[in-house]
């Protein structure tokens, strides 16, 4: 259990919304000592908070650097597609008995003119799209799996924030690409490239969502893949709005702060 003087909170990070929570929590509760954790593959942000990156294996693990480092309360703002820190992060609030919020944006919703296929899996996603021969792949990572499905699409641009993990096939162009994304650039991307077809993540938010804009003005079919469930303590834990994920913390932190003192005395 952390100690009870403790107000540290670790914000679970790499997106915009984790730094807007970040830079809100700070102006509204500066008492609060925040640490914010990213991967580091793409960039450092400049967030004011203590930044720590890599991962938590180094720490050995994010239960043991919670207890280390004395954590009061968990902020997962990460993507909605982590589904790994998402579940490490309830797991470890579970454990050592220290509060839990999530962020998690709202997905995008389908706009008349939209084309949009959605698909559980990768897999299947990419199954359906053998049929065009020239698609924009923006689901991130590829798997070493999956090679053999992009080699029966004749051109693939496949665009992500950090080089591919694996070698890709000579019918794949990787494009190196940090968002946010403009409507014009996105609309310049599919017709310079001639594409038939996108493939994407739900993610929500604004950040990416031009080429769901470009693809509807260009009659471009969108193959959607669906959010991951990821099991959450309790739908109060859960935030789509950062405002009211701030809210809460601040009670939080009020409850702490008024809590009569123990008397350790004899």
């Amino acid at each position: 259990m952390a100690r009870a003087g403790s107000m540290k909170i670790l914000i679970l990070g790499g997106t915009a919304d984790a730094r807007h929570i970040c830079a809100q929590l700070h102006q509204n509760m500066p008492a609060l000592e925040l640490i914010y954790s990213v991967a580091g593959l793409v960039r450092q942000p400049q967030v004011p908070a203590t930044v720590i990156s890599g991962g938590f294996a180094q720490h050995g693990g994010l239960s043991h650097y919670c207890q280390a480092q004395n954590i009061r309360a968990i902020v997962d703002a990460t993507h909605p597609y982590a589904t790994t820190m998402a579940a490490t992060a309830l797991a470890s609030s579970q454990q050592l008995g220290i509060r839990h919020w999530r962020f998690l944006r709202s997905p995008w919703q389908s706009q008349a003119g939209d084309q949009w296929h959605t698909f559980s899996s990768t897999a299947g996603l990419l199954k359906a799209m053998q049929g065009y021969t020239r698609i924009l792949l923006t689901v991130g990572q590829v798997k070493p799996t999956q090679l053999d499905l992009l080699n029966q699409v004749p051109h693939v641009w496949l665009r992500t924030a950090v080089p591919p993990s694996v070698d890709l096939p000579s019918n794949v162009q990787w494009i190196k690409a940090i968002g946010p994304f403009d409507l014009a650039n996105e609309q310049a991307l599919l017709q310079q490239h001639q594409i038939q077809a996108i493939a994407s993540k739900n993610s929500g938010g604004e950040a990416t969502s031009a080429k769901l804009t470009a693809a509807r003005d260009q009659g471009i079919p969108v193959y959607m893949l669906q959010r991951p469930h990821i099991k959450q303590q309790n739908s109060a834990a859960t935030f789509t709005s950062i405002e009211h994920l701030i809210s809460q913390v601040s009670s939080w932190q009020q409850t702490l702060t008024t809590a009569p003192a123990v008397s350790t005395a004899i």
